[in-house]
């Protein structure tokens, strides 16, 4: 097994704060959505198998932008295009303040914004406009991340340890803005496409991570990126004049099988035991992956009840799923300072990325005053 790994040496440091996580005010339960595809969809020759699906991925509820009657009409490509953008500011806001008093930081103190999204396009990034309304430094680095889909949080995460430990000292903003509900094509009929109208959801996710030590979260010691030969047409987009259309091969739920070798060399490469860490944070696409992961890296299930959980509240949110798996590991009260964990993430290519990391219990910085936070 070969994959591209980054390990951190002395004098380098990268600490992953505690993230914030904000999910839209409409919400649908699993009976809403069994019931929207009963009366949508009632001549459909494969709906007992979607509805079964549907109900196997474990998905509770999940949170939309827009009420769902607004969701399920399709305005055109360019108005739901200025939806994104326009829901994306009036949120992203919040999360990022809330993120920053996590870390104990200003926005002045943030060097590179790392912007994650699969679900909505523009250009200049939202970046930009974040730089010019929200207090960063015009000397802020921009790096917008659109086409690793949910492999996107833990690429940021990377790409943003890649940062700090390259430029001692620096801090790095991730923010995920995931609204799932926008990409709802109405003639997309196929079964892989049913089930995915019943696994996504919508989320804005954010956190820092620091370049120094003084603050409590995860240090980050190694990252690694890995891509299985042959399969980037397994998870995809058609790109048409209505927008993106999810495509999803019935292959992708076996894929856990040749990633879970290149996670266990992960862990050995930085002499972590892959079945014995503290924690495990994993993207949760749908239940099939934590199943094969836990009997693969031969872990109980309960070593993924964080990404469980964000699966059942909020559904598959794409690149901000490791951001609130993160998140509830932090409300939990994290583990024992020193205590080792995995972070990964999976996506089109298939793509994984993944970070091995460090429990690390630190007091705020001292004569930096503790800010309300607005979420």
């Amino acid at each position: 097994m070969c994959y591209v790994g980054v390990r951190r040496t002395a004098g380098e440091m990268a600490l992953l704060c505690k993230p914030t996580v904000h999910v839209p005010e409409h919400v649908i339960t699993l009976d809403d959505t069994l019931a929207i595809a009963r009366r949508l969809h009632a001549g459909h020759p494969d709906l007992g198998l979607v509805l079964r699906l549907i109900t196997s991925t474990g998905v509770r509820t999940r949170h939309l932008v827009q009420p769902i009657g607004r969701t399920l009409r399709h305005p055109g490509f360019e108005a739901r295009n200025r939806v994104f953008t326009a829901e994306a500011k009036r949120r992203i806001p919040a999360v990022v303040a809330s993120a920053l008093v996590h870390a104990g930081l200003e926005a002045e103190d943030i060097d590179l914004i790392v912007f994650v999204s699969c679900t909505g396009f523009g250009m200049p990034s939202l970046t930009a406009w974040m730089i010019n309304t929200l207090g960063f430094r015009p000397q802020t680095r921009q790096l917008p991340i659109a086409q690793l889909g949910c492999a996107g949080g833990g690429a940021a995460i990377n790409r943003a340890h890649d940062f700090c430990t390259a430029h001692q000292g620096a801090n790095a903003l991730v923010l995920a803005c995931e609204f799932c509900s926008l990409c709802y094509q109405p003639t997309d009929l196929g079964v892989g496409q049913l089930l995915s109208n019943g696994l996504f959801g919508d989320a804005v996710a954010a956190v820092v991570v620091r370049g120094d030590d003084q603050a409590t979260g995860i240090r980050l010691d190694g990252g690694a990126s890995y891509l299985i030969p042959d399969t980037e047409d397994w998870i995809s987009y058609a790109v048409r004049s209505t927008g993106f259309h999810f495509q999803l091969d019935r292959r992708v739920p076996r894929t856990m099988e040749p990633l879970a070798p290149v996670l266990q060399e992960l862990a050995k490469d930085h002499h972590q035991d892959p079945s014995g860490l503290d924690f495990y944070i994993i993207h949760a696409g749908g239940p099939r992956i934590l199943d094969d992961l836990s009997r693969f890296l031969g872990v109980p299930a309960q070593a993924f009840r964080h990404s469980r959980a964000t699966l059942t509240e909020h559904g598959n949110i794409a690149s901000a799923v490791v951001l609130d798996a993160l998140r509830r590991l932090f409300d939990a009260g994290g583990v024992p300072d020193g205590g080792s964990g995995m972070i990964a993430g999976f996506g089109p290519g298939i793509t994984a990325e993944m970070a091995m990391g460090t429990w690390t219990d630190r007091t705020r910085p001292a004569g930096r005053p503790r800010l309300e936070e607005p979420l």
